[in-house]
């Protein structure tokens, strides 16, 4: 062999094989019935709470649909870079941040639909912004740019003003799943899952 060159098999890893798999093939398998295998019933509700919101919001059921695919996907992907200890001590400390913050965030929600007259759209789609900043630096290093349009997708369609005003309008189309949706985030706050 000559000088300079490796060995075959000398750059394979097959950990980084196995967890790009992972990633690829439950990015695939995003549906409703695989996330319940990742997705608690709780998370799950909530879920099913956002896919409706999106029906009566966006044009198609199709695209109603891959929004809460995307959802799961980020989800997932998430799920699996942190159980197989993918992200490094600055990360973490990002992660944790995110977590913080989308939790604060969920009780923003909780509060400006059970207090009267609190909404500001401003400070939500600030607050939401912080969060998608925050999610992209933390996939950076591991996830490809179509998981960074995933993650655009998903927080564009909630840091829409119209639909925030739609949704926090007392009376407003859709109230009664801003009030579904409060509870599964009170359910996931109680339960500390958020």
């Amino acid at each position: 062999m000559a000088e300079g060159r490796d060995e075959p098999g000398a750059h394979y890893n097959s950990r980084a094989i196995g967890l790009r798999a992972q990633k690829k093939i439950l990015g695939k398998m995003a549906s409703k019935r695989i996330a319940k295998a990742f997705i608690d019933e709780d998370a799950s509700a909530l879920l099913d709470a956002v896919h409706t919101l999106a029906k009566r919001e966006l044009e198609t059921d199709k695209q109603a649909t891959k929004l809460t695919k995307n959802v799961i996907k980020i989800v997932i992907k998430l799920a699996v870079l942190y159980r197989n200890d993918q992200f490094n001590t600055e990360e973490l400390v990002l992660g944790e941040k995110f977590k913080s913050k989308f939790r604060q965030t969920a009780l923003t929600v909780v509060s400006f639909h059970d207090v009267e007259f609190s909404y500001d759209d401003a400070f939500l789609q600030k607050e939401l912004a912080d969060c998608e900043t925050m999610l992209h630096q933390l996939i950076q290093r591991h996830l490809t740019e179509k998981s960074h349009r995933r993650v655009a997708m998903v927080f564009g369609f909630f840091r829409n003003a119209q639909l925030l005003d739609k949704l926090f309008t007392p009376d407003g189309p859709h109230w009664d799943l801003l009030t579904i949706l409060v509870n599964c985030l009170n359910t996931l706050l109680e339960q500390n899952k958020l």
